[in-house]
């Protein structure tokens, strides 16, 4: 709840943190950015049985959410055109000309983060389930 009072750059909280010259909250978002569109991309694919093998799954997960965050990166740079801002205040790039790409890598790590971190979980959630709807005959 605190970045919805603050501005990307000026979140108190991440100021200088670790000896950083610009204010590193937004890295949390993008990373979160990639996190939770993998969990619900794989509920998805999975229930709707759009991908069987593993392996592809997880490729097509980790793409949509790598197109999600492009097309947020996008959307950034499209409004700082549109309100005629200084892109650099309105995106809070704090000077950092890889921060487009940094962010979107955040994204890929978060997103791979969520599959190796709860994807054990998750099928044990969607078996537990399964087992509720449909029981075995006794």
């Amino acid at each position: 709840m605190i970045g919805g009072h603050y501005t990307y750059a000026e979140v108190p909280f991440f100021d200088g943190l670790f000896g950083a010259e610009r204010n590193n909250y937004d890295k949390v978002g993008h990373f979160f950015q990639g996190f939770v569109p993998a969990l619900l991309a794989r509920e998805i694919l999975i229930r709707k049985a759009v991908v069987n093998g593993g392996f592809w799954r997880s490729t097509i997960i980790v793409s949509i959410c790598l197109a999600f965050s492009a097309f947020y990166e996008l959307i950034e740079w499209w409004v700082a055109l549109a309100t005629g801002e200084d892109a650099e205040a309105f995106l809070g790039t704090q000077g950092y000309i890889w921060d487009t790409q940094s962010d979107m890598g955040l994204a890929l790590i978060g997103a791979i983060f969520s599959l190796l971190l709860l994807s054990a979980s998750h099928n044990k959630q969607l078996e537990n389930l399964a087992n509720r709807v449909n029981p075995a005959p006794s």
